[in-house]
């Protein structure tokens, strides 16, 4: 592998780096190709991987590690391929795969780095489907991209559920053609990520960064609440007092009513008994179709006309001063 280029020379082994529910599709591509497959993820992550799939749980990168790869597989014929590993590679494992290390990335690079991308992309309005395989470095997301391919997502895609759908569909035939190419002899040319459009996201949280704020408008609630929707458990916020906690789903901005006024954002002006009819801006209105309360049950037919939705400041204010970071062993 030079600067510039990436190849693999008779591709024997596939090393796979986190978690995904695809695996079986990967496992069947490689076999495909007659390519050993070995999945290394956390305890946390293996929650997410069909218990019918086999996998070997670590906890770290480290010499362990390494010793059992070289047991076992030679790295200058191995893909290391991470798909939304919590691990940090170092400077070492990077030397230790021969240049073989790579990652999964569901969107634009260098615009879109960083974790939560569908809640993010959501609130965005992005509508643009991004698949791309990059080099690791040090420096997280910041490797040279070998393999892209850019689609639009459908217009019935608007929950984090629909774009995962649609993602991981994608991911099959961008892997299948990764490997088909490198199998072949093929050599990526490998682009630089300009440094002038690189923007950063975090990981999000559903169950700490989904308060809503009810001064948003119409628009930035309705993307707001999607964002934290299937497979999330929904936004947060009260209702009436202090004590009582719900969770909001299902919505959309409706523009049928009367002109609405900013001191009504929150108001349940109508129950329909499968929807409600709440304000939220001087144009706006949104129809909700399930409010939870904090055991899951949909609670729409017990709200009244008239009750109202609010977040306390104090909830907003945490939710925006903290910062959410997982490892290894999940959420820190």
């Amino acid at each position: 592998m030079s600067k510039n280029n990436f190849e693999i020379k008779n591709l024997k082994n596939v090393l796979f780096f986190g978690t995904s529910k695809i695996f079986n599709k990967f496992i069947e591509i490689n076999d495909k190709f007659n390519l050993n497959t070995e999945i290394f993820t956390s305890k946390d992550q293996s929650k997410n991987i069909d218990k019918n799939i086999r996998y070997k749980i670590i906890r770290n990168i480290d010499k362990n590690l390494k010793n059992y790869i070289l047991k076992n597989y030679k790295p200058e014929n191995t893909l290391f391929f991470s798909l939304g590993s919590r691990w940090i590679f170092k400077k070492d494992f990077i030397k230790f795969s021969k240049g073989n290390l790579v990652n999964f990335h569901g969107a634009r690079l260098p615009l879109d780095a960083g974790g939560g991308s569908f809640s993010w992309r959501i609130m965005k309005n992005d509508r643009i489907n991004n698949l791309l395989i990059h080099k690791i470095v040090q420096k997280v997301d910041k490797g040279q991209i070998i393999f892209c391919r850019k689609k639009l997502f459908p217009k019935n895609c608007r929950l984090p559920k629909d774009f995962k759908e649609n993602l991981d569909s994608g991911l099959i035939d961008l892997y299948f053609h990764f490997i088909k190419k490198i199998k072949k002899g093929n050599k990526f040319y490998c682009q630089e990520q300009p440094k002038y459009l690189s923007s950063y996201y975090p990981r999000l949280d559903s169950k700490t960064d989904s308060w809503i704020d009810w001064n948003m408008s119409g628009i930035e609630l309705e993307r707001f609440i999607d964002a934290f929707d299937d497979p999330f458990k929904g936004c947060l916020t009260k209702l009436n007092s202090n004590k009582k906690i719900v969770r909001i789903k299902k919505v959309q901005l409706h523009s049928g009513e009367n002109i609405s006024h900013k001191y009504m954002k929150g108001l349940i002006i109508r129950n329909d008994q499968e929807w409600i009819v709440v304000a939220v801006d001087d144009k706006n209105y949104l129809i909700i179709e399930e409010v939870l309360d904090s055991k899951g049950k949909n609670i729409i037919d017990k709200l009244r006309e008239g009750d109202r939705f609010f977040t306390p400041q104090k909830e907003l204010e945490r939710q925006f001063s903290r910062r959410v970071i997982y490892n290894s062993l999940g959420k820190k």
